[in-house]
């Protein structure tokens, strides 16, 4: 006989998982919550991720591998590197709709940097990240958008700032989350512009903007 076809497919269903977690946190979650969300039974999960703790593994293992491809559609989405390199850097907002959310997402971090099997995964995770912010900070760099610098350096601290910043948005509560990690990452490469290139296509949304418009 042959097996049943999957009405879900596992990429929904991390999706969803990444949904739950976000809004309840990776200690309070249940297979029973994201089986709910996606309308499967928690057995079902069971038989494809074994545990939730195989679950939350296939989830970040998705993160880490749908790295290089966010970083293409960020670039093909935008024209210049610069405004590429500021769409890249505020991705992770479009997951935080609240400081609680930022304080799930930071859980799940706490399991990220104490569990070597998660751990492996988010270490890649943030290599691929910042060798995309470097790629992106060569192309402006030969556009001449920014001044011949150190990309790999400034690439690390677009990743530290990116993620640090987005803590500070959940701390002071002003505007959204993408208009202040944007605002900080301007301010971080407004030294390295080129000046004939410093146009208004990156310009920085004020704090209290709001957004325009998905890791955990």
């Amino acid at each position: 006989m042959a097996p049943r076809p999957r009405t879900i497919d596992d990429a929904a269903i991390l999706e969803a998982a990444g949904r739950i977690i976000s809004r309840q946190g990776p200690g309070r979650f249940t297979l029973a919550d994201v089986a709910g969300e996606v309308g499967l039974s928690a057995a079902t999960l069971i038989q494809r991720f074994g545990s939730k703790r195989g679950l939350m593994l296939a989830l970040a293992c998705s993160a880490r591998d749908s790295v290089d491809a966010c970083f293409a559609v960020v670039r093909a989405s935008n024209p210049s590197p610069i405004a590429a390199l500021l769409a890249a850097g505020t991705e992770m907002t479009r997951y935080v709709n609240s400081p609680e959310e930022m304080s799930n997402h930071l859980a799940f971090l706490q399991t990220d940097l104490s569990d070597p099997d998660f751990y492996a995964i988010m270490l890649e995770n943030s290599r691929r990240i910042v060798d995309g912010y470097r790629r992106l900070l060569d192309e402006a760099v030969a556009a001449r958008e920014l001044v011949r610098c150190d990309t790999a350096r400034l690439a690390r601290a677009v990743d530290a700032l990116a993620g640090g910043s987005l803590i500070g948005w959940a701390v002071h509560r002003q505007g959204t989350a993408e208009a202040w990690v944007r605002h900080d990452l301007y301010t971080l490469l407004q030294p390295y512009r080129a000046k004939a290139k410093a146009g208004a296509s990156s310009r920085p949304s004020p704090r209290e903007s709001k957004r325009p418009t998905r890791r955990r």
